[in-house]
């Protein structure tokens, strides 16, 4: 290789137009490298030299010449302006088939890099498949399920494809991602770049980067009206053929394909859409703050698998295996064609409709028809979250209290535990005039940091509350386990021994998580009262039905694609996880199987202490005055939380 003296240092998009050559093996048009067809590149590639810009989102579809620009900062990073840079994909696989299928044609048919890079995995450069040095610095590509190379090399520039598919737990050590973007907290100059088609919304690491970024989007000008907008797939139209019947596209004819603009109705033919697209521009729609995002789907491609008939066709032929119950073709559709996440409508829930099924009763008041009192309680490090929910006929049930008390869990001894006993022991007021104490609590005991803690509690003051129950979540069930069952043997949510309950001679209940959340969720949408109805209060924390629906249920790519529940990014979910625990509590204390002959025993035995109460003082609902403190843990709230003071 000739000797190297560093050029001058030119922005991305001048060395890619002067410098980069496109190979045979990278592209069907191979040759001198141009932007003409792809104006959207500049942008993209003008975030990258942007020295007040430290992060670059890219949420896409295919066909949008992201690796060329990937491609391009790279080569400009190599030749004018040398430092370190780590890439992770999902797999050690994907990183050898990106620098086999396009790091290596680019580096061998762009002169100056070729000039510059042994690019064969010859160890004599020092280099090997993973590993290419170059004067000044060095690229490494590593896979994210390998924990020591995600946290062995600092840099100051990472990129990351496909974000969606890379390692949510790498080694049990962390989400794969954050690790890498750890490794640039040094560097005072650092660029984080990430580049990929989204999965499913809510659990989408792209989504909810490009949420947190300046959100540009690429504004195309109609060549008659002049106005600009976002391509979207609700403007392409085509027309139905009557007199056809067509096995996949029924009446449509997709050969008619036209786009139609929203602000005068012109009809585009795909060389107007692709001539308009030239004229385009980048326009952030959030405030800017050191994240610039972008968003750009196949419609603005120009290629001819992306020409609007064939669209079309993808569409119609997704549409038809949807119909018949099979969803994967629709997902590839909005994933890989419109860049956007896929939404599974069936398991949605809406917070603003959810906020109009609110009732009109007090907190802490128990409403006609509630006769069942259960408690699930969910622990976290710095707190305590508690749901109370009250029980009728047919597993009608009201939240009678959502929300948290703050202290250190891990201690046995903290305050904290003194304030849920304070809770979960004192009496709760109905709107009858009479009073009820909880029939069942169950507690969560999954954390292996807080289970002592958890252990000890239950285990004190189990004498005292015999339904006083330490349980795990199922990691494993999917569906397959009993929300309540008995433990047979002191054993954990995979079935190995609990040493540590066994220490305090107990036995964890193990509760069926998903079946749970599967019967939850339907109950949330029924409208209305009646058995199964789930009811909440108008006054209850706002942020309750936010981390109602914290959770998705979608395919997993660990699970084979089978559905289960997952957690939004970035969402809180102890109120979810409560109410899984309390209707756990409703079922060990059989409210499900109850015949009207034993709901009606219940209520004599109820009404028969209401008739006592000035004479039973333990049965008179204990005053607690309800204190608003402010806190710097709290979350969803405002930082302020509610706690209990006799």
């Amino acid at each position: 290789m000739k000797a190297w003296r560093r050029p001058a240092k030119v922005s991305t998009t001048e060395w890619a137009n002067k410098h980069r050559v496109l190979s045979a093996e990278e592209t069907a048009r191979p040759g001198r490298y141009s932007d003409e067809l792809t104006p959207w590149v500049r942008g993209m590639q003008d975030a990258l030299d942007d020295p007040e810009i430290w992060k670059v989102v890219c949420m896409k579809s295919a066909q949008v010449a992201w690796t060329t620009v990937l491609n391009n900062w790279i080569g400009r990073t190599m030749h004018s302006d040398p430092s370190p840079v780590v890439g992770m994909f999902s797999k050690e696989a994907s990183a050898k088939e990106y620098r086999e299928e396009k790091l290596r044609p680019m580096c061998e048919a762009t002169r100056v890099l070729s000039d510059l890079i042994d690019v064969s995995s010859s160890r004599k450069a020092g280099n090997r498949w993973s590993f290419m040095r170059y004067p000044g610095g060095f690229l490494k590509l590593v896979g994210s399920n390998s924990p020591s190379n995600v946290k062995s090399t600092p840099a100051p520039r990472v990129f990351v494809e496909e974000p969606d598919d890379s390692a949510d737990n790498v080694g049990k050590q962390g989400d794969a991602i954050k690790l890498l973007e750890e490794r640039t907290k040094t560097y005072s100059d650092r660029k984080v770049v990430f580049g990929g088609t989204p999965s499913v919304k809510g659990l989408s690491n792209i989504e909810s980067s490009y949420l947190a970024s300046d959100q540009r989007k690429f504004f195309v000008p109609c060549h008659d009206c002049g106005e600009s907008h976002v391509l979207h797939w609700d403007n392409v139209s085509w027309t139905e053929e009557q007199s056809q019947s067509h096995e996949v596209y029924g009446k449509a004819v997709p050969s008619t394909a036209v786009y139609v603009c929203p602000c005068c109705g012109s009809l585009w033919d795909d060389y107007q859409r692709v001539d308009n697209v030239r004229k385009a521009e980048w326009v952030a729609t959030a405030k800017s703050n050191g994240v610039a995002g972008f968003y750009i789907n196949e419609l603005y491609s120009p290629w001819k698998a992306s020409r609007m008939p064939r669209l079309v066709e993808r569409y119609l032929e997704a549409t038809r295996l949807q119909e018949m119950g099979e969803e994967t073709e629709m997902i590839v559709f909005v994933n890989s064609c419109l860049g956007l996440p896929y939404e599974f409508r069936g398991e949605r829930l809406d917070t603003e409709s959810l906020k109009e099924k609110a009732l009109d009763y007090e907190e802490l008041i128990i409403p006609a028809g509630g006769i069942v009192l259960t408690a699930g309680i969910d622990i976290q490090h710095d707190r305590i979250a508690i749901i109370i929910r009250a029980w009728g006929r047919g597993e009608e049930s009201w939240l009678i209290y959502w929300g948290e008390i703050y202290g250190n869990t891990i201690d046995k001894s903290d305050p904290v535990w003194g304030e849920l006993l304070t809770i979960i022991s004192r009496t709760y007021a109905m709107e009858s005039g009479g009073v009820l104490r909880l029939s069942a609590t169950s507690v969560d005991s999954s954390d292996g940091v807080t289970s002592d803690a958890v252990y000890s509690f239950v285990r004190s003051h189990s004498k005292k509350m015999p339904n006083l129950m330490a349980i795990k979540g199922s990691s494993n069930d999917y569906g397959a386990r009993e929300i309540f069952s008995r433990p047979k043997a002191s054993i954990d949510s995979r079935g190995k021994r609990n040493t540590k309950a066994a220490k305090y001679g107990l036995r964890p209940f193990i509760v069926g998580t998903h079946k749970a959340k599967d019967l939850i969720h339907g109950r949330m949408n029924l409208e209305g009262n009646g058995p199964g109805r789930m009811h909440w209060y108008k006054s209850v924390r706002p942020d309750y039905l936010d981390q109602m629906t914290g959770e998705v249920k979608a395919p997993h790519r660990s699970m084979r694609g089978k559905r289960v529940w997952q957690q939004k990014s970035g969402a809180a979910v102890e109120a979810w996880d409560c109410e899984v625990y309390a209707l756990h509590a409703a079922r060990s204390a059989r409210v499900h199987l109850l015949s009207d002959k034993e709901w009606d025993a219940i209520e004599a035995r109820v009404n028969q202490v209401d008739l006592f109460t000035d004479q039973a003082d333990d049965s008179k609902p204990q005053q607690f005055e309800r204190v608003t403190q402010k806190t710097t843990r709290g979350r969803k709230n405002g930082g302020f939380v509610k706690s209990w003071r006799n």
